[in-house]
């Protein structure tokens, strides 16, 4: 991953790890 978008992309990072992460989880918990 390249930041060298600044604050813009760090938020977009973490924005998509947030995004796995909840896809994740919510497979998870649906027992997909």
């Amino acid at each position: 991953m390249s930041y060298a978008g600044g604050g813009y992309g760090n938020s977009f990072a973490l924005i998509v790890v947030l995004f796995i992460l909840l896809i994740i989880v919510g497979s998870a918990y649906v027992g997909w």
